[in-house]
């Protein structure tokens, strides 16, 4: 019985093993291997031609490759085998990028040498794979969309030098964070969820420095630094910069208008008379001193909570249409 189960388990690893090689990996036979057929003879003269201008000034080596299928296999792990048995780059400075399409599972990456992750992150491969190659694969149009997408990302590569494009990663390229909002490393959806998140949290914490009597000044002063740094993975720099100081100046003003409120003098006495106050169904009372912050709970059940403060490594991005 040992022997069959023995016998079965090495079955199901030759499987496994055989399932992970069976897309088998193409020669290097230029700088657009077309395996798939997706791509017309202009398109790859076009691509291959400014691939290599880019390497004769950069010394960086950009490959693409479109396969038929991936067979199972996942486009990070494929893509990743790719890159290590092309060996894309210059050995001490690993300076390669892949492109790997495959149409039959709606699945694009850009693999990243460790040499470019400074020039190319996951955030804007993941943004150029978004905003430039996918909408174009939608239509069937891998022509226009890997010419597009190639522009981009030798434009970042160059650092802003290409003459023939206007990326909108142009910013992101020199490094400046451009409008209020511009924040090319992440997508709309992104953001929403990610400050969904950081705003609650900052938010309610705000709103309870602000109707708590005395000790609500504390968290004024403590929440500056949370407010100067957490908005700027969401809104950048500078709508970080105008929160902060819509902060610094509301938050005072709200709370010199709460003071003159009947409410808020009732509050105060609670608070001196009973060490607690009620805001709706939440108990707030001061931890100790004015120094350790308040603490609150839901209705009665006094829980509560605190807080604290030429090789790719798999860089790269990947997407699907």
């Amino acid at each position: 019985m040992k022997k069959t189960l023995s016998a079965g388990w090495m079955i199901v690893f030759l499987l496994a093993t055989f399932s992970a090689h069976a897309v088998e990996i193409p020669y290097l036979t230029g700088r657009v291997t077309d395996n798939a057929g997706i791509l017309s003879d202009e398109a790859i003269r076009s691509i291959s031609a400014r691939l290599k201008a880019h390497e004769d000034k950069t010394t960086n080596q950009i490959a693409v490759l479109t396969v038929e299928t991936l067979g199972g296999a996942s486009i990070e792990d494929y893509a990743f085998e790719v890159f290590t048995a092309w060996k894309l780059g210059r050995k001490e400075q690993d300076n390669g990028l892949l492109i790997i399409v495959a149409p039959a599972e709606h699945r694009v990456r850009i693999e990243v040498g460790y040499g470019l992750e400074g020039f190319m992150n996951d955030g804007l491969a993941g943004g150029i794979i978004r905003n430039t190659l996918t909408p174009y694969f939608k239509k069937g149009e891998y022509d226009a969309g890997l010419e597009a997408g190639v522009k981009e990302i030798l434009f970042l590569l160059e650092g802003g030098l290409a003459s023939d494009t206007d990326s909108p990663y142009k910013n992101a390229a020199k490094g400046k964070t451009g409008g209020f909002l511009e924040q090319p490393d992440m997508s709309l959806t992104e953001r929403i969820l990610i400050g969904a998140f950081i705003f609650t949290i900052i938010g309610l914490f705000t709103f309870i420095g602000v109707v708590t009597p005395g000790v609500g000044w504390f968290l004024y002063f403590f929440l500056i630094p949370f407010w100067a740094m957490f908005p700027v993975v969401v809104v950048g720099a500078t709508g970080a910069l105008y929160l902060l100081i819509a902060y610094l100046i509301l938050f005072p003003l709200a709370k010199l208008y709460l003071k003159r409120s009947g409410w808020f003098e009732k509050a105060r006495k609670d608070l001196q008379s009973n060490g607690h106050m009620r805001i709706g169904p939440f108990t707030v009372s001061p931890g100790g001193s004015s120094r350790s912050g308040p603490s609150w709970s839901s209705g009665r059940s006094g829980g509560g909570f605190s807080g604290g403060g030429g090789r790719s490594g798999g860089g790269g991005a990947s997407g699907g249409w």
